[in-house]
């Protein structure tokens, strides 16, 4: 089957976000232009991931280059937009930065079973896994970090002895029983 590549440049909506209720949730990258929408599912974790590597390497760009990356707008609260329909799970996520454009270069491939299907950065072969492509400019790219981390930390929190998720019926934890056993 063809590859799919859903290519946004500066879109007029980059977000992560979520559906569900704390230690249930489906995370989402979602990009729109006009009533074009695309979204991925992926792991709290990639979320996190991407926006932490993102924020360094706009530190660098900052630095390197002399880029203002404040974003001054208003912060993106909206819920991700509706119908939310699943366009691929993430596998692989990879991170660029394009000197000509000045725009941060997101991509977010479906999930194979083998990390060497993976294409380079912006290539467009015929075969390999489904793609989400957005290029930023660095307020935007700023803008979708501030809100990644804000989604991420609203979930659970964590426990203080042993970092995992707080549920709302209560949590066992392993280091206040002095040991967890496994199955």
């Amino acid at each position: 089957m063809a590859r799919i590549v859903h290519t946004f440049d500066n879109p007029q909506r980059f977000v992560a976000g979520t559906v569900g209720a704390p230690g249930e949730r489906t995370f989402f990258l979602q990009a729109r232009t006009g009533t074009r929408v695309v979204s991925v599912s992926l792991e709290k974790q990639q979320v996190s991931l991407l926006s932490e590597r993102l924020l360094e390497l706009l530190d660098q760009v900052s630095r390197a280059e002399g880029l203002d990356i404040a974003y001054r707008g208003p912060a993106d609260l909206e819920p991700l937009d509706s119908p939310i329909q699943e366009e691929f799970r993430v596998g692989t996520l990879a991170l660029g930065w394009n000197t000509e454009t000045q725009q941060v270069i997101i991509e977010a491939h479906a999930a194979t079973e083998s990390f060497d299907d993976v294409p380079e950065l912006e290539e467009d072969a015929n075969e390999g896994p489904d793609v989400l492509r957005v290029r930023l400019k660095c307020t935007l790219a700023t803008a979708f970090c501030t809100r990644a981390n804000a989604v991420v930390s609203a979930g659970r929190p964590p426990c203080p002895l042993c970092s995992e998720p707080l549920d709302q019926q209560g949590h066992i934890c392993p280091r206040a029983n002095g040991y967890l056993r496994r199955g």
